[in-house]
């Protein structure tokens, strides 16, 4: 970790999961610094469980997290976090970073499972996602942005999710909501006055052979498929309460096709 100008921090964490070759999945790389910690907890079958604790320190005003996994061949990863991740403003205020990349290898799965992301009044986040997966690679990602806590308005948020399969890019989207974002984000072709919204982006082979269709899963949540293949949902909700359910029962819906 190092710090930058004494006003931000630099942290990374990096996990590198493969197959042991005995239908299990093994960590030959787990490591972090600064904020970021990851744990390692009792994993389900031939599924290894990380868990990044922590975050709910920041990040703060200035500061730049960098998250990095990679499911190489064999492997079976799913990720999730501790706690919520709280965006603040910090001491010196400026843009904060929060960065994602993430590698999926030919037949590996990952499952990427954070919890909420609360962007708090004051604070200026910019945050990407990128993942790149191998042809015949598995991926279940989800993502959730709380605009404030209780009561409080939002901070400023923009975010970036890509997906990239065998190299070609099958989604490229942008979000910038809260204090700062262009005017409209918060009108009906955006959030329609919601405060979470949330992406839920399932990839798997079996949607070649067993394509879902384009829908409305209720009044704030769609369904559209991607190229690829590939599922994105997304949803918006009064609450983070009420945009996990939503996305819970898009993944059950998507996990009884792809099965």
């Amino acid at each position: 970790m190092d710090r930058v100008n004494t006003t931000g921090v630099r942290a990374t964490a990096r996990i590198r999961a493969r197959g042991d070759g005995r239908g299990g999945t093994s960590l030959p790389v787990l490591a972090s610094d600064g904020p970021l910690a990851l744990r390692r907890t009792r994993g389900s079958g031939g599924e290894a469980h990380v868990l990044l604790v922590g975050a709910m320190s920041g990040p703060l005003g200035g500061d730049h997290f960098t998250v990095r996994a990679d499911a190489e061949p064999g492997a079976r990863l799913r990720v999730g976090s501790a706690a919520a991740t709280l965006a603040l403003p910090g001491q010196h205020g400026g843009e904060a970073r929060h960065d994602v990349r993430l590698t999926v290898a030919d037949g590996a799965e990952l499952h990427w499972l954070p919890e909420q992301l609360i962007c708090a009044r004051g604070c200026e986040l910019r945050m990407s996602t990128e993942a790149d997966l191998a042809p015949g690679a598995r991926l279940v990602l989800r993502e959730e942005q709380v605009l404030g806590r209780v009561g409080e308005q939002p901070g400023g948020l923009a975010g970036r999710l890509t997906l990239r399969i065998a190299g070609r890019t099958v989604l490229d989207q942008e979000l910038a909501c809260g204090a700062g974002a262009p005017g409209g984000w918060d009108g009906p072709a955006v959030l329609a006055g919601h405060r979470a919204a949330g992406q839920l982006l399932v990839a798997h082979p079996r949607f070649a052979e067993h394509p879902v269709a384009a829908r409305a899963l209720s009044e704030t949540t769609v369904v559209l498929p991607l190229a690829g293949p590939a599922v994105l949902v997304t949803a918006v909700a009064p609450d983070a309460l009420l945009l996990r359910r939503e996305l819970d029962a898009a993944l059950e819906l998507l996990t009884t096709v792809s099965a």
